[in-house]
């Protein structure tokens, strides 16, 4: 379907095509203009992301070669839908050591990883400096190598244990050797749903200080929106509405990651999970509504394979990279890649077979190569 072909659908009222025209001028959509994109059939909301896309990144479809450190699963929260978080103790628990760290990051020591992905548990025990220690050591391994690490709520318990303001702790952790912050522990902003989800973390106010903080000092970041388990699709666009605000303000988001609630081994699995083709349709308007964004991710590890491929056709244009098996958060929720791992050859393809053009990036976006 061409984009001009649209407007003549006739199933269209006149309101619908009144959005769809906004869209494909480039305009900024509101709330309420953003939650009747739900009403509109996946098919249409392919070819409009798919036309902001290219806009915006003319085909190219990003990967980089990284993988994940994951220190710790003990948490002081229990949130409803974490399948990952473990007590003291208990069975499938563990707490690497700063030495077990290192004993995995040197056999990258001559490879051309180029991004390490650290999250965990927010152990109530480690403080920043320890966590400030762990990078330094790994940046005398690595030294080129793009550190991208803590949620702003790992971030949030770590600063406050530390005595430290929000400035204060950042730029302590960014002199350590951290490049830039990933985008978990937003869930969804909504207070009441948060609530009922995941209480005892930081406010969804909390996680946009930290990340606008981040921002003020050099510390880009990622966003993301865990969906797909009680919110409402209102609730998704006054997420994204909060995240572009935010945008506006500093342009530090990197990309916009859309994560899959996984209904295995938590509280919430008696609500099951939504169908590809909500993913799709919901990857889709993400890249229509967030128009100050450059990036929408679709991590692969989370949907899979052949649905990560799919989303290049709604909007997505990176599908993060080769993970070499590092990661156990989403697999532990019941995601079918149970040691998740790609080469580059395989992403590459992938990308390919899609009609679209491979970039190797680094973390900040800047291209390593073309393919």
């Amino acid at each position: 379907m061409l984009i001009q072909e649209l407007l003549s659908i006739k199933s269209l009222s006149g309101e619908q095509k009144r959005i769809i025209e906004k869209t494909i001028r480039f305009e900024r959509l509101t709330i309420s203009e953003g939650h009747a994109l739900y009403d509109l059939d996946l098919g249409i909301l392919g070819v409009v992301a798919s036309h902001i896309n290219y806009h915006k990144n003319q085909g190219k479809v990003y990967f980089n070669k990284n993988f994940h450190i994951e220190p710790t699963n003990i948490c002081i929260y229990n949130c409803k839908f974490c399948s990952y978080h473990r007590k003291f103790g208990e069975e499938g628990s563990w707490e690497y050591s700063i030495d077990d760290i290192i004993k995995k990051v040197e056999p990258y020591k001559n490879s051309d990883i180029t991004e390490i992905h650290i999250v965990g548990g927010v152990h109530p025990h480690r403080d920043l400096d320890y966590y400030g220690s762990m990078i330094k050591q790994i940046k005398n391994i690595l030294p080129k190598v793009h550190i991208k690490a803590f949620t702003a709520v790992e971030l949030d318990h770590m600063i406050k244990k530390a005595g430290l303001n929000l400035t204060e702790g950042l730029i302590k952790l960014k002199e350590y050797g951290l490049g830039s912050i990933p985008g978990g522990g937003a869930e969804i902003f909504n207070p009441e749903v948060r609530k009922k989800v995941c209480h005892e973390k930081s406010t969804a106010e909390q996680w946009l200080k930290i990340h606008e903080a981040a921002h003020n000092i050099g510390l880009p970041s990622n966003a993301t929106m865990l969906y797909g388990h009680i919110e409402t699709h209102l609730h998704r666009i006054e997420h994204l509405e909060k995240l572009r605000q935010l945008q506006d303000k500093t342009n530090g988001f990197n990309t916009f990651i859309p994560l899959k609630y996984r209904k295995q081994n938590n509280s919430l699995s008696y609500i099951g999970e939504v169908n590809t083709l909500e993913d799709l349709k919901n990857f889709a308007i993400s890249r229509i509504f967030l128009n100050n964004f450059n990036h929408i991710k679709a991590y692969w590890p989370m949907l899979g394979k052949d649905v990560s491929q799919i989303t290049l056709s709604f909007g997505v244009d990176d599908i993060d990279g080769t993970i070499d098996d590092s990661t156990k958060i989403y697999s532990m929720a019941g995601a079918e890649d149970k040691k998740p791992t790609m080469k580059s050859n395989e992403i590459i393809d992938l990308i390919k077979n899609a009609g679209k053009i491979p970039i190797e990036r680094d973390t900040l976006y800047n291209i390593i190569h073309e393919y």
